[in-house]
């Protein structure tokens, strides 16, 4: 049976189906013979079939003979790989296949993917087109959990999201507000009387753009956290300036010290108990175990490619941290000329480019017999030795650190090391 790309669950398997579609949008068709396929869960494979039979006899009528091989091989092969199914799982399937330009003309090689998707496809669909269409498994791997965020005071307001583990200043508006002022008697109370009306509109303003923003998330919006470094955020959290339906949805008025974009990323440190059940907190609480052991126990820790997959061939790690940025490969193979065995870390796209590999002993040509990302290298390990595995994005300060300071992999261990 053909192998298929089944419902993510962990952070791994979604990070291989971003990637997956990422490489699927870039592959060109030559005309019109890449097939997307969209089938709901529950659809009768026996209906799907006969209308892919019906697809296939209309192919026949494609003046040209390239195109119409390719289009019918597609074809015949997702419905073999069909075969296996009665029914389309719980949420449904969606088949990717075509014939995949190598260089020039004639070397089109068929690829075929199967993807369980991690949401319910809504619709039957088939598309042939020169690119597969992609779309709706993009929208359905999108971060979906969202939080307002808004810094004020009275010089400015920046609002944010945090969209899962995603942090993005939207917008920052400044208000033109006076600062002190020497006027004195009524004429110092005219100015008081001023300054507050610019004010009004300011917030007005603020509470104008938050609305548009947020509003557009719906249901998806979990809360709103509104900080500032002064009295501004509770004179604007209790008046009427956030549509009403958003009002409610205020989960915590902090105290900060910035204003701005970094009054922001100041905002998601201090509001950290609010936001504890979004991604971005749960990938900080990881980071931030990893960086306390480094500083108090550090025989407790790895980090470094090699270091981590020595901890995990000891069965001495517990779990493993890695970027989701790293674009490093494991490739095995034998060198052509002294027939000595290599296994190396390259990186991905040199990879991609097929640049050659060279032996370490004698500079020769490698020929590569398996090749897979790091990130596929240690999930495996970790599931043959019970080890957790997390992929990390670079959207916290920690995450960063992870990619740039650490490597891009790291891990807690059960136990120290036994140094080879």
């Amino acid at each position: 049976m053909a192998e298929v790309l089944q419902k993510p669950r962990s952070s791994v398997e979604k990070f291989r189906l971003k990637k997956l579609l990422e490489d699927l949008e870039k592959k060109q068709g030559r005309g019109t013979e890449l097939i997307s396929l969209y089938i709901p869960p529950g659809r009768a494979i026996s209906e799907v079939m006969a209308a892919l039979r019906e697809e296939h006899g209309t192919a026949a009528n494609i003046k040209s003979k390239q195109t119409r091989k390719n289009v019918q091989d597609a074809l015949e092969s997702i419905m073999q790989r069909l075969k296996y199914f009665r029914k389309a799982p719980e949420t449904g399937l969606v088949v990717f296949c075509g014939a995949i330009p190598r260089s020039g003309p004639g070397t089109e090689k068929i690829e075929c993917y199967m993807i369980i998707p991690p949401e319910p496809v809504p619709f039957y669909l088939y598309r042939c087109d020169s690119k597969f269409y992609v779309e709706p498994l993009k929208e359905m791997v999108r971060e979906k959990e969202v939080y307002g965020l808004i810094v004020i005071d009275r010089n400015e307001a920046t609002i944010g999201l945090l969209k899962g583990r995603r942090v993005e200043v939207v917008r920052t508006l400044t208000s033109g507000i006076p600062g002190k002022h020497d006027q004195g008697g009524q004429s110092q109370r005219r100015f008081a009387r001023i300054i507050e009306q610019l004010a009004h509109e300011f917030y007005q303003r603020v509470g104008e753009h938050a609305s548009k923003i947020f509003l557009e998330y719906g249901e998806n919006l979990k809360g709103i956290i509104i900080g500032g470094p002064g009295p501004t955020k509770e004179e604007f959290a209790k008046g009427n300036y956030l549509d009403y339906r958003l009002k409610r949805k205020i989960v915590g008025i902090v105290d900060i010290g910035y204003s701005g974009e970094e009054g922001i990323y100041e905002l998601m440190e201090k509001a950290e108990d609010l936001i504890s059940e979004s991604k971005y907190a749960e990938e900080r609480k990881l980071m931030q175990k990893f960086l306390y052991l480094l500083a108090k126990d550090p025989d407790r820790v790895a980090y470094g490619i090699r270091e981590v997959l020595e901890a995990l061939n000891q069965s001495a790690a517990d779990l493993v941290l890695v970027s989701e940025e790293l674009r490093k490969a494991y490739v095995k193979g034998t060198c052509r000329s002294c027939g000595a065995t290599v296994e190396k870390i390259v990186d991905e796209a040199a990879l991609e480019r097929g640049e050659p590999i060279k032996c370490p002993k004698c500079g020769g040509i490698v020929e590569v017999k398996e090749a897979k990302t790091i990130v596929d290298l240690l999930a495996e390990k970790a599931e043959q030795t019970g080890a957790k595995i997390e992929v990390i994005s670079t959207s916290t300060v920690e995450g960063n650190q992870l990619l740039n300071v650490f490597g891009g992999v790291a891990a807690i261990l059960r136990f120290k090391l036994q140094l080879r």
